[in-house]
């Protein structure tokens, strides 16, 4: 773990940092509350060892400070208290001040090393739980199938860029794609060969995109939809160009198509400047409606192509 260590005195910090780098942790050291509070956005320590009565700023004081800035972040970070005062009072002073847990000074190396344990038996539990949390909040955002993001991801996505583009007067395109005759390839193939040719396409797309801003979603069934956030009509059809190309390059087999005897994909172009005082949800349908359009526009030209 790192340890912030928060102690005035020069005998209780050498005394303090010794033990805990006995045990294998890492120690930062603040002589006032005020340098453990810069140390605390600074490095990010996973435990702080607080003495209460220092110059500067208190421990108290910087503990509140600490606490508050945790709950904007919906972050945790254990704080206990060190100070030569024991009684009840002091204790509760502390707790409600936002302290975890309480040693009275001078310390005893057995009981600092058992609350260092306890500690870090809670550390631990708490990393398991953020990465499962981690895990599952990208589960929730990618497809199942192609790996890359799905339509609840684009969703959200979609809401950011658009209100972003409001802010700063910005172009937003989207492109939605489908691959064209997937029926068909999917009643030649079988439908293991088609959930194997909808992965390869969603890689195609993802790897041809260059800016980690261009995110491709897998839109449902064999559609795809990229937002491309300040880009303008121009950029996005260079980008659907680049994107079609790609997939045909490929050449994934399709002997049944009517279009190409490999996989190709069509793609609607749409862009716009979002305006003030249209409504998000309002400015998102008209967006995602004109690639829409566009997309059929560009099977009907004969598809392998994108319209927009």
């Amino acid at each position: 773990m790192k340890i912030l260590v928060a102690e005035d005195t020069k005998a209780g910090m050498a005394f303090m940092s010794a033990h805990i780098k006995d045990m294998g942790h890492e120690v930062i050291e603040a002589v006032n509350g005020q340098e453990a509070i810069d140390l605390f956005y600074s490095d990010r320590p996973d435990l702080i060892l607080m003495d209460v009565h220092m110059p500067i700023k208190d421990g108290l004081d910087a503990t509140r400070e600490i606490k508050a800035e945790c709950a904007k972040r919906d972050d945790w970070i254990p704080i206990v208290f060190l100070s030569g005062l024991s009684e009840a009072g002091d204790v509760v002073e502390g707790i409600e001040a936002g302290g975890d847990d309480y040693l009275s000074k001078p310390v005893d190396p057995v009981v600092l090393k058992a609350k260092l344990m306890a500690m870090e038996r809670i550390w631990e539990m708490k990393r398991q739980l953020n990465e499962a949390l981690r895990e599952l909040e990208l589960i929730s955002i990618l497809d199942p199938l192609t790996q890359i993001y799905n339509r609840r991801f684009f969703n959200d996505q979609m809401r950011k860029e658009y209100k972003s583009a409001v802010r700063d007067q910005a172009p937003l395109s989207v492109l939605l794609l489908d691959i064209d005759h997937f029926k068909l390839f999917n009643d030649n193939y079988g439908h293991q060969e088609g959930d194997r040719c909808l992965k390869e396409v969603s890689q195609i797309l993802k790897t041809t995109l260059s800016r980690p801003l261009d995110v491709v979603s897998r839109y449902g069934g064999e559609e795809f939809v990229v937002v491309l956030p300040g880009t303008p009509h121009s950029g996005a059809q260079i980008i659907a160009g680049r994107l079609i190309e790609a997939v045909m390059l490929k050449n994934i087999e399709h002997a049944h198509s009517t279009t190409s005897k490999v996989v190709t994909i069509s793609c609607g172009v749409a862009t716009s400047i979002p305006q003030r005082g249209k409504s998000i949800a309002e400015g998102i349908k008209d967006i995602v409606e004109k690639a829409d359009r566009n997309l059929y526009r560009a099977k009907q030209a004969g598809r392998n192509q994108s319209c927009g």
